[in-house]
């Protein structure tokens, strides 16, 4: 990245603030053009960034002027107030949370799969990058939108990152708790999550059913593959699991060219995939092996009547936005 880019990463000590300092020291961003800032619980403590430590400061009035992009790893609510902010003191915000996905007048971007959407004219400062799941299927499915795809179903299996550090520092006290004889009222959950699934993520929505994150799916593809997915219909389930980190997607594809060969020779020809699928050797996706991988990882592929199966894991901290905001920090950068 062009060494004259200053970049401030909000929320820099959470969940997904951390992969984004991994991703930003991977793509050669020196410590010295960034700037992170923090809650007040977390202003003053010092991160690592390769060999050196960069202190997190408080958010004040005024500090993002002279920054030129500000990576917004922050709840929602957070990133809304702060986008503002950032637009005001003329930098790009690029935003990592669900407060702007589904809003026209944002370009929702993942590198590799829809970069033109960034020369398209819009107005603001604000981008925002695609939700992990989004992000997996996006990537597993797109190269198989040339071959008839028609449908995709999804049960996406969660880990409690999901939820950001809470939902990781909930999980692991529930489960101490639980395995001491004691049991904790949920709190970042709708129901204890230690020793369970709970098949919600979101809040339901009243005339379908769906969970806001389950509807999220279908909305974030269809602004990814714009006319190319036309006709694409995407359904599935969110199910938390008590796993900390990684998320397991067991999904359904359906379309009237493909079958087992033509998805595997797709699958396989795409960089931003890993095939793992050699089931007699215990071979397969897990959430523990794709963790600080950028690839997706798909395997288990069997053929069913019009369609293929498959299962796929997403480390969803660093592909899941980490990974995708700071390859549209690079571009934005470019445009100061």
């Amino acid at each position: 990245m062009d060494a004259k880019v200053k970049l401030a990463v909000v929320g820099a000590g959470g969940v997904v603030g951390r992969e984004v300092l991994g991703a930003l020291l991977a793509a050669g961003v020196q410590a010295e053009q960034l700037t992170l800032f923090g809650s007040e619980r977390s202003a003053g403590e010092e991160l690592e960034y390769g060999e050196e430590s960069l202190a997190v400061d408080p958010l004040e009035e005024g500090a993002f002027r002279g920054q030129h992009v500000v990576i917004l790893a922050t709840p929602a609510e957070i990133s809304r107030k702060l986008a503002a902010e950032v637009q005001a003191a003329g930098a790009w915000a690029v935003d990592v949370s669900a407060a702007f996905r589904a809003e026209e007048a944002v370009p929702l971007v993942l590198p590799g799969v829809n970069d033109t959407a960034l020369d398209a004219g819009f107005k603001g400062r604000i981008v925002a990058v695609p939700s992990s799941v989004s992000t997996a299927l996006a990537l597993i499915c797109t190269p198989l939108l040339p071959l008839g795809l028609q449908r995709v179903h999804v049960t996406a299996l969660m880990g409690a990152s999901s939820a950001g550090m809470a939902g990781v520092r909930e999980l692991e006290q529930h489960t101490a708790a639980l395995l001491s004889g004691r049991d904790n009222e949920p709190g970042r959950f709708p129901h204890r999550l230690a020793l369970n699934f709970i098949p919600q993520v979101g809040a339901f929505v009243a005339e379908t059913g769906d969970t806001e994150e389950e509807r999220s799916w279908y909305g974030e593809l269809l602004r990814l593959w714009g006319e190319k997915g036309a006709g694409v219909r995407v359904t599935g389930t969110a199910v938390q699991v008590p796993t900390f980190f990684g998320h397991g997607l067991s999904v359904l594809l359906e379309g009237r060219g493909l079958n087992l060969n033509t998805v595997r020779a797709a699958l396989k020809g795409s960089a931003a995939l890993k095939l793992l699928d050699e089931p007699g050797e215990r071979v397969y996706p897990m959430p523990m092996l794709v963790t600080a991988d950028e690839a997706v990882h798909v395997g288990r592929l069997r053929g069913t009547p019009g369609g293929v199966q498959l299962f796929a894991s997403v480390d969803n901290a660093l592909r899941g936005g980490a990974l995708a905001a700071v390859q549209v920090a690079e571009t934005l950068g470019l445009r100061r």
